[in-house]
Formats: structure tokens, sequence, C-alpha cells
């Protein structure tokens, strides 16, 4: 097949390895891939290296005529049979340069919620009539999806984002830089903080402990005003908040237990992947595909969303049954290998995009 994938490789490393990671993958199965993206890029080289075509092109905006006229001239003189576009400023312009083309344009879709048949601006991405067909990066992600789009519905489908455990593990933090007790237990939550990321309930749930030797270390931006006003309580010399780190799977592999209270909006949260690479046991709510990554009460907990009981309970269980975190962190580590591998994820694609083609091809 031949591929032309229009994306940003300008995020941090390991959240667009995962993608350039499939591509170089699919480039190395014979496929022929195109890469449309920034300048400068740190994945370039690597790209290159591979075999796989890149063209400096990125939009400045959602409609950018110069954008469209590359990307389609692009289409026109290679005769693709996949476009593959990725965010909110590639996905209107690649809709905009394959009408009257044959090329079967797929966008990919990563986050729950924003999506909404009476918004005019998502006709420009996942509403535009010229798509064939959405890759969503969790099940709930799908279900959300399929609610709004109007046709094609059976086009929309969930293939998880491939991983390595290699990409992710560090040797661990020391320990003795947060806590002196032996048989202390450590709680990690690393998050840019937004409300959806439901900070206050894990915090009541810290009130809610009846143990001294468990600590909680906070990892990110946007902590502070939740922080604030802990003063004078008794649960605040047990947080330890870091702010930004660049060494959070270290820290990850350093903690007993990875938390995430989140109460809305996730997609596949990163942060518990992390954690699964460093055989780190999770407690994750409800909320987006989060419980896709976990097996209830065999390599993490999940419990319901705006409940600090019940994240207090779970934190009790691996105080009071400190072999389960060895063992449910071994057990998450394996899960990641065995069903989130970048070989997985490479068949996937291929079948998705082969079970496209093989409807044929009609010009919108």
């Amino acid at each position: 097949m031949k591929i032309l994938v229009a994306s940003s490789y300008k995020h941090a490393w390991n959240s667009v390895r995962p993608e350039a990671e499939l591509f170089i993958e699919l480039q190395n199965r014979g496929h022929s891939i195109t890469i449309l993206t920034q300048k400068n890029i740190e994945y370039k080289s690597k790209f290159e290296a591979a075999g796989i075509k890149v063209i400096e092109c990125y939009p400045s905006k959602k409609i950018c005529i110069k954008t469209i006229k590359i990307y389609r001239k692009e289409l026109i003189s290679d005769n693709y049979d996949i476009f593959y576009a990725f965010n909110s400023k590639t996905i209107p312009n690649a809709a905009f340069a394959s009408i009257g083309t044959k090329v079967k344009l797929i966008t990919y879709r990563g986050t729950t919620g924003g999506l909404y048949r009476h918004d005019p601006s998502a006709y420009l991405t996942h509403l535009h009539p010229r798509i064939d067909g959405i890759i969503c990066v969790s099940k709930a992600v799908e279900k959300d999806v399929k609610k709004r789009v109007w046709k094609n519905k059976h086009n929309i489908v969930t293939i998880y984002k491939g991983q390595s455990t290699s990409w992710y593990t560090h040797p661990p933090a020391n320990r003795e830089d947060f806590v002196a007790e032996k048989n202390a237990v450590l709680g990690i939550c690393a998050a840019h903080v937004r409300p959806s990321k439901g900070i206050p309930i894990l915090l009541e749930a810290m009130k809610l402990l009846n143990c001294s030797s468990f600590h909680l270390i906070l990892v990110g931006s946007g902590f502070e005003p939740y922080l604030e006003k802990l003063e004078g309580s008794s649960v605040k010399k047990n947080i330890h908040f870091l702010g930004h780190r660049d060494d959070v799977p270290s820290l990850m592999a350093m903690a007993d237990i990875q938390i995430q209270p989140s109460i809305s909006g996730e997609g596949l949260p990163r942060t518990i992947i992390e954690a699964m690479a460093n055989a780190t046991t999770s407690i994750v709510t409800t909320t987006g595909g989060s419980p896709e990554l976990v097996d209830n009460e065999r390599t993490g907990y999940i419990v319901p969303v705006n409940n600090s009981h019940e994240i207090s309970g779970a934190i009790e269980k691996f105080i009071n049954n400190p072999q389960l975190i060895e063992e449910f962190g071994k057990r998450a580590k394996q899960k990641l290998e065995n069903e989130f591998s970048s070989s997985i994820t490479a068949d996937k694609h291929v079948d998705f995009f082969e079970r496209l083609l093989s409807k044929g091809s009609k010009p919108c």
C-alpha cells in the first residue's frame, strides 16, 4: 500500500514515538510511507533511514490554502491508497485536498467529548463528509465518536497505540528522597491538572486513609490551588509535590501504586502505560479508556468516578496486602507486552486499510 500521513511530530518524544514507530514498522513491511509534517523534527533522520519520504509541510491553521495545494499535488502525483490525518489542523486540510480523488481518507481520534453535531467546526474534522474511516485510541473514544457521526459508523474502529516497555523503563528513583520508613507504601499521581483530573477526590481519599505510612507523590503542574487547601491538615506531611519533572518513568518505577482519579475525558492515558511498563500497579476510575488498560483485581483496581471512599479503600487493600503490589505490577507489565505491542498495532492498521480498500473507492 501507498500511505500518506499528515501529523505533528513536535511533541514530547514518548508522545510521538508510538505513532512514529508504527509507520517505520509499516515501511519495514514493504508498504510505501510518505509523511507530511513540520520542519526540523527530531524523528526526520530516523524516518529517512527507514526509507520513509518526509515532506516538510504543516498547516498554520485549519484551512490553509497553501497546505491544501501541497497535499493535493502529492496525492495526485503518487496515486496513494490511504491518506491518514491526525489532528485538528491536518484533518481539515487533508479532507479538502482529497475531494475528487480515490484515496481513502482516515482520521485519528484520541479523546472523548468535544465532538458535537451542532458545532460547525466539527464538520471540518471528523464529521467532514469526505472522511472514510476513523481510528480511535480506545473503545471509550470509539463509542463516543459513533454517537456523533452521520455515516460509515462501521468504519469507526479502535486500534490501540503500539507500545514497548523499553521506551519507558528506567532505573527507579531513590525512595529515601521521599520516605525513611522501610514499610512505607508510595503512591504517585502524574498530571497536568484540569478539573477532569479529579485531584480533589484523590486528596479527600488521603484524608480518609487510616495509615500514616502511605505517602503520595504529585508530579506535574496545577496542583498548587488544591494543596493550599490542605494547610494545617495532618495528611500534608505525607504528600510530596514535585512540580514538573523529566524523570516520570523513574518515579513510576520507584512508586508502589500509580493513581489516576479522573472524572471524565480520558482517551488512553500515557501515565498508566508508563506505570505498566515499569511493573507498577494502578488505581484508576471508570472514565474513558483507563479500564481498558487495567484488569480489575488482577493488574490493579478500577473504582467509580467521584468516589474518594473507593479510592481510599483500594489504597488500603494494597497497604494491607503488600504482596499484591508486586503481583499486580508484574501482571500489568505482561499485559502491556502481550496486548499493546507495536506489531499488533501494525497488523490491525493493515487489516483496517485493506478492508476499506476492498470496498472500492468512489470520488467524493
